[in-house]
Formats: C-alpha cells, structure tokens, sequence
C-alpha cells in the first residue's frame, strides 16, 4: 500500500507541480502510509509526531478531492492552537497553489468580521481551532453541509486542552457520510473513544517514533530575505574560511542555480541532485572527497550516502521540509569527534519552522546577526595580514623588494604600495 515516490500515488498534474516546486522528492513515512488510504475515501487513524511531514500527509488528499468549482466548503481541519491552524493553512495553501482551491484559517483572537467577509466569498478548505469554529457554526457564517472531509490534528493535543464538548458539536453540525480523519502522537483512552464513536472501521497507520539525538556542534539561524542568499553564503563562507561543507537546498532547480553562481564567483563548488546519473554522482562525490571541491551543493535525496569525515559547516540554504530531514542533515558534520557547524537561512515566514525543529530535537538554535560585507572584509584583510607575514618570515624577497624600491621612487610611500597591493588583492577576491 506504500508509495515510494509522489509519481506512485497518481496525482493530478496541478498538485504534482507544486510539489515538485516545494521541493518534495519523496513521501516521507507517514505520508507513504497515509495518502493512499485517505485518497481512497477510508477513515485514518494516522499516530505521527510533530515533524514528521503530516500536514501534507492529509493536505495532499484533501486538495485532490475538492471540487473548487464549488464555493462549498469541503474540507474542514481542527487543530489545537492558532499558530498550528495558520502553519497547516500556510502549508495546504503552498501545496494547492496550482488548484485554485481557496483556503481559510479560522481562530481566536483575530477578528471575525473579517473572516466572515471571506466565508460569505466561498472558502473549500477551513482550518481553525474548536472555539473559533463553534462561534461561526453558532453564528450561522460557516455551513458544513456539503464537508466531505473532517481532519482533526494533534487531537491528543485538543483534549488535552478541554476541546472535547467543542469537537462533539463540531461532528453533530457535520454529514454522517463523511469521512474522518484523525492525527494524534499518542492514543490515549479519550482519542480511542472519539474514533469508536465517530470512524467506520478506521485504518490504522503510524509511524515509530525514533529517538532524535542532535550531535555536539554549534547551531544557529539568520533571518534573511530569501533574495540576499547567495551574497549571505559567500561571506559566511569567507569569514568562516571553510574548505569543506554542505548546502542542502529543497529542489534542483535551486541546485543547479546556486552551483553556477558560486562558480561564477570563483568559488570550487559542484552539485548533486536526483536527475543525475550514478556515474556524474560518483565523480562529483569523488571530487568532494579529496578536496577538488570545497562547497557541495545538494538535495535531501542526493545527499543519502554522503559519509565524508571532514565535512566543516552544513548550510540550510533553504529550510528543511521537516523536522526529521534537519536532523539528518546536521548530522552530516561534526563526525571523527570533532565539533560540527549547522547554520540555516530562515526568511520572516519561516520562523515557526525553527521553533517547531527546536521543540522536536529539543535543542536551542541561536538567531545570529547576519555578517555585513565590511565583516567579510575585515576578515580577508586579516587572512592577508597572516599570509603576508609568513611570506616574510619565509624571506627570497630579493627580486620583490627590488620592485617596490622602483615604486617608491616614483613618489609613492610604504604605505601607499602597501595599501594599494591589499586592495587589488581584496578586491580581486571579491
């Protein structure tokens, strides 16, 4: 019944595109579990942790089953907080970019006038909390009549928080018919009564929970606009002066378009992603490994099976589709019992992501001053002063010292020639 890639699961062509354009190179587990079952109609029972890409896991077949020709909403998904509800909307959003599907959160806290302006519109897919929900139920601004699809997200998380009277009202406000789906990281007692009341004969699917160890290394974010990227990576490259690393971008588009920029700036990088064949793959993997290439650029996919022990600093260029691929990505630093290096460009929409990835490793990611183009300076005016001062200290400066003598002849002072040699060198390093 699992799917080993999204081709398996015959998706229409608009959703196939946009999560080709996300970055999504394969179901994670949860998802290859659960889409097929759900896409065949039947209620699921799906025991997840946060992290583990299951918005998607019930987003997918949500927006395959929507008719967006209808202003009906279709599709209704509880979650326990407003800051779940607008992630999960976020998500879905990116995901049904293409299917002309309109998507709501709906929450406390946020002022219903305007979210009543938007539902009088048509609104296929609602996400909200049980309260916010209830009171628009209540207020006669959301009908649920023609709701083919209930979800209920970390419900655990809901009851928990007293929701369960809320979602009883919610399902006694729905059709009969429809069908259930239900996420949860644990199954207590209450949650197994909610399914035997409300699920016809649900498929179970869950998926083992691992342990999460983060190696010891030094982890931190910068909040960038998404366009400043490549100038960013350059000059924490520099400043760092690292001679090996990783940079893990979403697609391979975004690969290949990073490679030739850094190449363009002269620096020794190459690529690998899915598209490639096995032989390109071992010969840019040969060139990283003895030092040809200092910057590898890859995918999540092409990087399996990168064991290269000296590996300095990993890069997330873009964020990690989820919380478990951050894991697997950091830890491809930090080996031979050396201290790691994990820094990640997050843009403003992205925070949530690094709250969440620290809530699931249980770790604290530092937000760090991105470093400014006199900081990159400064710092190969200093590399400069260390290399010139060691060529010194190795003398045969006999023929050199006779071409400076020429130019202090012609007017110019020491520290004029001096000054002028570390510009040319600075700036031919730009």
């Amino acid at each position: 019944m699992e799917s080993s890639t999204f081709k398996d699961l015959y998706l229409s062509r608009n959703l196939e595109k946009a999560i080709k354009e996300l970055g999504f190179e394969e179901p994670t587990p949860i998802q290859s579990k659960a889409i097929p079952f759900i896409l065949e109609g039947r209620d699921v029972i799906g025991q997840a942790q946060t992290g583990t890409g299951k918005t998607a896991a019930f987003g997918i077949p949500a927006l395959e089953m929507v008719n967006s020709r209808s202003k009906k909403t279709q599709v209704l998904v509880l979650c326990p907080t407003r800051e779940l509800a607008n992630q999960v909307a976020d998500e879905i959003g990116k995901l049904g970019k293409y299917t002309g599907t309109k998507i709501l959160a709906v929450y406390g806290g946020q002022n219903i006038d305007r979210q009543i302006k938007v539902l009088k519109r048509g609104v296929q897919i609602v996400i909200g909390t049980p309260g916010r929900v209830l009171d628009h139920i209540e207020r006669k601004t959301l009908n649920l009549n023609s709701v083919q699809m209930f979800v209920l997200d970390e419900a655990d998380e809901m009851l928990d928080m007293g929701f369960r009277e809320d979602i009883e009202s919610i399902f006694a406000s729905i059709p009969e018919g429809r069908q259930t789906i239900l996420f949860s990281a644990t199954m207590p007692k209450p949650i197994m009564k909610l399914t035997k009341k409300y699920q016809q004969n649900p498929e179970l699917v869950k998926t083992i929970h691992k342990v999460v160890t983060v190696p010891n290394m030094e982890q931190a974010y910068f909040e960038v606009k998404h366009h400043m990227k490549p100038d960013i990576l350059c000059r924490m490259i520099d400043i760092h002066d690292v001679k090996s690393c990783l940079v893990f971008c979403n697609t391979k588009k975004m690969v290949d378009e990073l490679v030739l920029k850094l190449k363009n700036r002269g620096y020794l990088t190459d690529g690998l992603h899915g598209d490639m064949k096995q032989n390109q793959r071992e010969k840019v993997m040969g060139s990283f490994r003895n030092g040809e290439i200092e910057i590898l650029v890859a995918t999540d996919v092409a990087a399996r099976g990168i064991d290269v022990e000296n590996i300095e600093v990993v890069f997330n260029f873009d964020m990690p589709q989820d919380e478990e691929s951050y894991v697997h990505r950091i830890g491809r630093t930090g080996r031979a019992g050396r201290q790691g290096i994990a820094f990640t460009f997050v843009t403003a929409r992205e925070i949530y992501k690094i709250k969440n990835i620290q809530k699931y490793t249980r770790t604290k990611i530092k937000c760090r001053k991105v470093p400014t183009r006199s900081d990159a300076e400064d710092f190969k005016a200093n590399m400069l002063a260390k290399r010139v001062k060691e060529t010194v200290d190795e003398g045969h400066l006999g023929k050199y010292i006779h071409w400076v003598e020429k130019m202090l002849d012609e007017d110019c002072t020491s520290m004029d020639v001096a000054a002028g040699l570390v510009k040319i060198m600075l700036s031919e390093n730009k």
